[in-house]
């Protein structure tokens, strides 16, 4: 091995950086990819155990929960020990939790299987980990970059609820469980065959770069400065009432337009469509945020999720395949839009700093307002017997997020006022 001398920096090279980003793309496929298939087992799981709405549904709200409790600890854990131990945790964790699911007998099991063990294992798969990976390696166009592995949730829902509405049409749905658990598993030794030791050090710049800040009297950003600033708690709103507005819609999208009256593969394709345009729409808002702004272009992806939502809404009066696609396409292709824009202002607000920890403690936002959209959309639901009160809240929830752009001065400026003078004990 070639020792360099200080200063000197080592290109990647173009296929390591492309593995870097692939493998971060990979497992948000996996980890987002089966938790979302609880839209098309609400159903016949709900038949299966003999549970109301309001009780299963409840079962996404101990998922995200389990997300938002786990979030910090995973962006503790990437920062500090790598991604072997992160990634190993994240598909054994999934894997043995959707597996088990198969075999439960009660809500309760299903609420520590399905619920627990996927919200641990999604987060340890997911953008916290993809955040502080691709900041190592990547120092310019932050929003396009992020974009890729963020529209691996886009394809992870494109791929994995159609083939699992194929297995519960084909078997029953604690076999599907299984399937899904078994196949998470195999890939876990291919994983930890890759060189993850290599990727979790970050380039030669960077590692120089963090010793620098490190050596600095202020020491860079640490989770408990970024929580001093008002830029931070702007994010964490907007991160929840996005999360409310998504998924007060998506859990029980697939249940309500089979009650509408479309076929159960055409409801779960829909399903799926959003998640292949979310791709596309990913990818794009990531590219135009890095050359028009943030703000602007954050506003327009707000006002298209509404009009998805408010689609969708009006199926129950007007049934049609027209205001379907209109959900499909103004929502679908929104979904997961905010997120590269969230990691971007991030790195950018925060240089030098803890991202994987300070976006560990962001994303429990992004938990709770899963939790609460998707609890409080299943009871309105219960409560009421239709869903105009929940996509409602759909609305409100992305009026609420765009508010957050436009009212925090650090975010419509996409500037840090001052760097918080250090505590005595960083987190």
């Amino acid at each position: 091995m070639t020792i360099e001398p200080p200063g000197t920096f080592r290109e990647p090279g173009q296929a390591f950086l492309a593995l870097v980003v692939g493998l971060a793309f990979l497992m948000n496929t996996v980890g987002r990819g089966v938790t979302e298939t609880f839209a098309v087992f609400l159903l016949p799981v709900q038949k299966g155990l003999g549970v109301t709405r309001a009780e299963m549904t409840a079962t996404y709200s101990v998922y995200a929960l389990s997300y938002a409790i786990s979030a910090p600890f995973v962006g503790q854990l990437i920062d500090r020990l790598g991604l072997r131990l992160t990634y190993g945790f994240g598909l054994a964790t999934l894997g043995l939790g959707y597996y088990l699911a198969g075999t439960v007998t009660t809500p309760w099991g299903y609420y520590a299987t399905a619920g627990v063990c996927g919200g641990f294992g999604a987060a340890a798969l997911g953008m916290i980990v993809a955040s502080s990976i691709l900041s190592r390696w990547f120092t310019r166009r932050m929003g396009s970059i992020v974009s890729l592995p963020y529209a691996a949730i886009g394809a992870g829902m494109l791929i994995v609820p159609p083939v699992t509405q194929i297995l519960l049409d084909s078997s029953d749905w604690r076999n599907a469980h299984r399937l899904l658990g078994l196949a998470t598993l195999a890939f876990l030794p291919v994983v930890l065959l890759l060189p993850l030791t290599r990727i979790s050090k970050g380039s030669d710049e960077w590692r120089q770069a963090r010793q620098t800040a490190t050596a600095n009297v202020s020491g860079g950003w640490s989770v408990s400065m970024a929580m001093r600033t008002g830029a931070f708690w702007g994010l964490f709103s907007a991160y929840f009432w996005t999360s409310v507005a998504a998924y007060s819609v998506l859990p029980q999208s697939v249940a309500y337009l089979i009650e509408q009256g479309f076929n159960p593969l055409v409801a779960a394709s829909a399903f799926g469509m959003t998640g292949m345009l979310s791709v596309f729409g990913i990818v794009a808002v990531g590219w135009v945020s890095d050359r028009l702004g943030r703000l602007p272009t954050v506003t327009v992806t707000y006002l298209l999720s509404i009009a998805g939502t408010t689609s969708l809404l009006l199926v129950a009066y007007w049934p049609s395949l027209l205001l379907l696609y209109g959900f499909v396409l103004c929502f679908g292709s929104m979904q997961g839009a905010r997120g590269p824009i969230i990691v971007a202002l991030l790195s950018k607000l925060y240089r030098g700093g803890n991202i994987g920890s300070i976006f560990g403690m962001l994303s429990i936002a992004m938990g709770l307002g899963q939790a609460i959209g998707s609890f409080v959309s299943g009871l309105l639901q219960h409560l009421t017997g239709a869903y105009t009160a929940s996509f409602a809240l759909g609305i409100f929830g992305s009026a609420m997020g765009l508010s957050m752009f436009w009212l925090v001065p650090s975010l419509r400026r996409e500037e840090m006022p001052v760097m918080p003078q250090p505590v005595a004990a960083h987190l």
